[in-house]
């Protein structure tokens, strides 16, 4: 654990070595750290940190194992890439919408949840409309309750865990969702059909910028959707002879997830157009996962192909479940998943996800190109 912890100290110095040349040169061009206080994200299991598990059923270890030692309502071992956002920006870790224990909305909520998708339907009944929906109405409850606490001479530790009605127009917003519309069109039609479903998905996610706009948002990150094709899982179930690129990866599906990016950067620069006192970042988190399946030995990873919990292999066995099959114990966990690109066939271990952490941080991988604390200039 000692080398491995070594590690990931060095991937943050290259987060902030990083952070700090773009920051010379965009200070350079006069503008200013955002100083984002508060953050509202917005996605599926990507970026879930504890949605689903309450709504539902609760998440189970392994998963959370490597960073936080317990249910931590993540499909992960360890920390997401909305984590290390928060990190980054100074700021906890953002407590789940839906999650009535323990929360702390000071700084912003998380409105992800798993199998959600940008419009219905699909794996999940949260989908993105659902999650603005709940946006609106937590902002308007807090907001209100926010005013009563504060004229109560014994509100002040209430209200502490409130956030501050003036925060949310100055807040950051970030999207990480898309994945599972193609997936679900995938696996119930077939990928001409999920081609020509993209521009009213993309219609849809117009319409949830609409309505974050008039709530008075004002900056986007947005983070397009990851090499589909290259999940485990999806090559397990849908690859056919012929069908894999270089690195083992479903080339048609990857296709299908890259022009849905082409177009998903052509709908955020019409948004840009639409609403030009709002800053727009359009993060290509395709290249950077595709990136690190790329140069997995260089970079310490094993078969990307090879996941660390559950399995697809013949036996759906998810993780944090086991079974016995002719003798043999399916479900447990690998011991290094340190080492592993892929946690579960479907989500990425928290080792890969701090790579692509260190990759979209400073903003080499964005449009335009501006690290994520300066998230609010054009």
């Amino acid at each position: 654990m000692v080398g491995s912890e070594t590690h990931h100290w060095a991937l943050w110095l290259l987060i902030f070595g990083s952070f700090a040349k773009a920051s010379a040169a965009v200070t350079g061009g006069g503008f200013e750290s955002c100083d984002f206080q508060t953050v509202y994200n917005f996605g599926d299991s990507n970026s879930d940190t504890g949605g689903i598990s309450a709504a539902f059923t609760e998440i189970q270890p392994p998963n959370g194992e490597t960073f936080f030692g317990n249910h931590s309502g993540r499909f992960c071992d360890g920390r997401l890439i909305i984590d290390f956002i928060a990190e980054y920006l100074g700021l906890p870790y953002l407590s789940a919408y839906l999650n009535s224990i323990g929360t702390d909305f000071r700084h912003g909520a998380n409105f992800a949840t798993g199998g959600s998708s940008i419009r219905p339907p699909g794996y999940s009944p949260f989908h993105l409309g659902v999650q603005i929906s709940q946006f609106v109405q937590f902002k308007s409850r807090t907001t209100d309750l926010y005013h009563k606490v504060s004229n109560h001479r014994n509100g002040g530790e209430f209200i502490s865990k409130l956030p501050r009605p003036s925060d949310f127009s100055k807040a950051l917003y970030t999207f990480d969702i898309g994945q599972n519309d193609l997936a679900y069109g995938f696996q119930h039609t077939n990928e001409e059909k999920v081609l020509k479903s993209i521009p009213d998905i993309l219609d849809q996610f117009s319409i949830a910028i609409n309505t974050l706009y008039s709530e008075g948002a004002r900056a986007f990150w947005v983070h397009n959707t990851g090499p589909i094709g290259c999940l485990p899982y999806s090559v397990i179930s849908q690859s056919k002879k012929g069908n894999l690129d270089q690195n083992g990866c479903v080339r048609s599906q990857n296709e299908v997830a890259q022009e849905f990016n082409r177009q998903l950067k052509d709908r955020a620069s019409q948004l840009r157009t639409q609403y030009p006192d709002a800053a727009f970042t359009y993060v290509d988190l395709y290249k950077a996962k595709y990136a690190i399946i790329s140069a997995r030995k260089q970079l310490g990873f094993h078969d990307p192909m090879k996941f660390c919990c559950g399995s697809y292999y013949g036996y759906h066995i998810e993780c944090g479940k086991k079974a016995v099959v002719n003798g043999t114990v399916y479900g447990n966990p690998c011991p290094d998943p340190e080492k592993r690109i892929s946690w579960d066939g479907i989500h990425y271990s928290e080792a890969a996800n701090l790579h692509v952490a260190a990759h979209i941080l400073n903003g080499t991988l964005s449009d335009p190109p501006i690290p994520l604390r300066y998230a609010c200039h054009k």
